[in-house]
């Protein structure tokens, strides 16, 4: 049987809050079977504690935010990819800010911490949240859905009228694996206009947002140096927010999600409405052997 994941041992790193600006320490500790990823906030008297839950999210307009009794963290949709792709069930994540750091607007970052953390199977099986039954939510013309599958398969399309944007591939599939989710989507990082920065800025947020940590574009051009990591680089990232907001299920997918021009909002109603439509999806176990999903020490 697949089995549950955890780190093997303390990793810490810091980095700048995108949002405030301001540094913020992360600690990445071990967890017991059945924990799930668990934030703590220790800047805060008593050390109050948030299970990552796509119904404690409160916030999603300009990342993903979860407020639980008045406790906030912010920003953890790349960190939840990251422990998506390498199948950690279980960790306990210690921060001194109420934003995870951005790290360089990717996964990547996390993703080597916790490598370097080791990765432990743990004395339980692994439990997948198994869609049964086809769920949507769709505005306008914008949708999230998720289907029956016997895998875990992610497919994005994102439409943006620039001149950029459309060079490069608007769409991604992911038949999920720790290898290609490592290899293909970790180190796509988040992009934003610079009108829409310069815009934020002026009003104390987005402080922490540049080149050192996205890819921005003003009206016809990338102003990063370096240029793209992929040349369809803005879908991968678009792909990488989705694992990570549907990995606020609590448990890893087992079914086809496809977005198309969906975002953090979207994401989260569809995984709200999944969660509260109790008949169209189970919990499943999977066999090693016969599954096509990987989650190898890649």
């Amino acid at each position: 049987m697949l089995r549950q994941r955890t780190i093997g041992t303390l990793v810490t790193s810091s980095g700048i809050g995108v949002h405030s600006g301001k540094n913020c320490k992360i600690s990445f500790t071990p967890a017991p079977v059945d924990t799930g990823v668990v934030f703590c906030r220790k800047d805060i008297a008593g050390n109050p504690e948030i299970l990552a839950n796509a119904e404690y999210v409160n916030d999603t307009q300009m990342c993903t935010a979860m407020e639980k009794d008045g406790v906030r963290v912010a920003t953890v949709e790349h960190l939840m990819s990251a422990l998506a792709g390498l199948g950690i069930d279980n960790i306990r994540i210690e921060l001194d800010s109420p934003e995870v750091p951005i790290m360089d607007g990717s996964s990547a970052p996390f993703v080597y911490l916790l490598q370097q953390a080791g990765i432990v199977e743990q004395d339980a099986a692994k439990r997948f949240i198994c869609v049964n039954q086809e769920i949507e939510i769709r505005e306008g013309d914008k949708f999230a859905k998720l289907l029956p599958f016997d895998a875990c398969r992610f497919d994005f399309t994102i439409f943006f009228n620039h001149p950029v944007l459309r060079r490069g591939s608007n769409f991604f599939r992911l038949d999920f694996s720790s290898l290609r989710y490592v290899r293909e989507i970790a180190r796509a990082r988040t992009f934003g206009f610079l009108r829409d920065i310069e815009f934020l800025q002026s009003n104390n947020l987005g402080l922490g947002g540049g080149l050192d940590n996205a890819v921005v574009v003003d009206d016809y051009r990338i102003l990063n140096e370096q240029g793209l990591r992929f040349p369809d680089e803005f879908v991968r990232h678009k792909l990488l927010d989705a694992v990570g907001d549907l990995y606020m299920l609590g448990a890893p997918l087992l079914g086809w999600y496809q977005g198309y021009k969906s975002g953090h909002d979207l994401n989260n109603k569809l995984c709200r409405k999944l969660l509260a439509e109790r008949d169209k999806w189970s919990y499943k176990q999977l066999d090693t052997i016969n599954s096509s999903i990987s989650y190898g020490a890649e």
